[in-house]
């Protein structure tokens, strides 16, 4: 899109993202989806009086993508053209000092036996665990291999690493096996530059297992998504808005910060995720709202709390649309099918509320998303319709 065609006024927009939202029929359910099962009337009075409704490819037909590329697709950019490791996200979401040269994973805790990563997640422990257990490493190995390490914890099991020193490549494979009941996996460089880091790393993946040896639950950590710095337009820069964040997980509060968006404290519940937005309405143009709970429950294979997570979001869908914004997006970055218990290739369900739609009359989920006017787009093409229903974009030609 050209951004010689953006028009800078003081529309509002606000992207309401479901994480993992999308999903399939699911046979011990009468073959519906959450979406489907869901008492959802606030979405679905918005759907039926003024929404359009449409499906998302986040990555590419086929493909299934990670958080980091299915955001960056949702705000306009090309997820193979800008390529941002998940260590980078963590990283910038935890609010750690990123320098230039620094080489940033994302790492769980993990429950090992015999040499097998039994549960990738450690039983998701308590936040104040991984706490400790932060703690307990950063005292006993503040450098490996004469690299500085500086680690912190995250949400549950979740923590995230800064290796600092020379010559640290990012061009290393995951240390994580990423399924359950798989033997325990170290980077392998992808090219002479990175035997080093690679070496790095699998050194700490070791300190740690042993430091960590005599815990009954987490007792090895996995790393993945290295990454450097990246170089990445503003989203205000193409886009012509001042754009605010509000998410409560490290990465996607990184997502934001990579693109320039401001990023607010933590809201501690839904109710004051609507607070905070209320709060700072006339200050921004583009409101990015992100929602996890929706996918943890996808990955977990749990229908019935997927339901519940879409049911509670849909509750404060009132007090967002009271605020008038120019155009309401409902979707979510990729889909995660409770059947699967995973990332998937599918399609995301898409509601678009606007003023300039064509009103497609039907309620919000993936059957009716199918038939919705809007079709199927890639999720790069959607920030272009936004700003067209926005107001936001100029006619091109004479």
């Amino acid at each position: 899109m050209r951004q010689d065609l953006v028009l800078n006024n003081d529309k509002k927009v606000i992207f309401l993202i479901l994480d993992g939202v999308g999903d399939i029929p699911n046979p011990d359910f009468s073959y519906v989806t959450p979406l489907q099962a869901a008492k959802k009337p606030n979405m679905d009075d918005l759907a039926t009086r003024t929404g359009i409704l449409g499906r998302i490819i986040p990555v590419d037909v086929g493909v299934t993508p990670g958080s980091g590329p299915g955001h960056l697709s949702l705000f306009g950019y090309d997820p193979f053209e800008y390529e941002i490791g998940r260590g980078v996200l963590e990283v910038l979401g935890l609010n750690m000092d990123l320098q230039d040269g620094d080489l940033a994973a994302r790492a769980n805790f993990c429950t090992i036996r015999d040499g097998v990563v039994v549960d990738r997640r450690a039983g998701r422990i308590a936040t104040e665990e991984t706490v400790r257990l932060c703690a307990k490493i950063t005292a006993a190995l503040p450098q490996v291999e004469g690299v500085e390490v500086i680690i912190r914890p995250g949400k549950s099991h979740r923590f995230a690493v800064i290796f600092r020193g020379k010559g640290l490549s990012d061009h290393l494979t995951d240390g994580d096996p990423h399924k359950d009941n798989k033997p325990v996996l170290y980077t392998t460089p992808k090219d002479s530059d990175a035997g080093f880091a690679s070496k790095v790393v699998n050194t700490f993946m070791e300190k740690v297992m042993d430091l960590l040896k005599e815990e009954k639950v987490a007792n090895g950590a996995l790393l993945r998504g290295f990454s450097t710095k990246p170089a990445i337009p503003p989203f205000a820069s193409n886009y012509g808005m001042k754009a605010l964040a509000l998410a409560t997980y490290p990465m996607y509060r990184g997502i934001a910060k990579v693109l320039g968006m401001d990023v607010k404290e933590e809201p501690k519940d839904y109710a004051e995720m609507v607070t905070m937005l209320k709060n700072n309405y006339e200050a921004y143009q583009f409101f990015f709202l992100h929602i996890k709970e929706t996918d943890l429950a996808g990955e977990d294979g749990n229908f019935v709390e997927k339901v519940k997570a879409i049911e509670s979001v849909d509750r404060i869908i009132p007090d967002i649309y009271a605020l008038n914004p120019q155009v309401l997006v409902i979707t979510g970055d990729h889909s995660t099918p409770c059947p699967l218990k995973g990332h998937s290739w599918h399609p995301v369900p898409l509601l678009l509320v606007t003023r300039t739609g064509e009103r497609d009359g039907l309620t919000f989920h993936e059957k009716n998303c199918v038939a919705g006017s809007v079709g199927t787009l890639y999720s790069k093409q959607l920030m272009s319709l936004v700003l067209a229903h926005g107001l936001k974009l100029d006619k091109y030609g004479a």
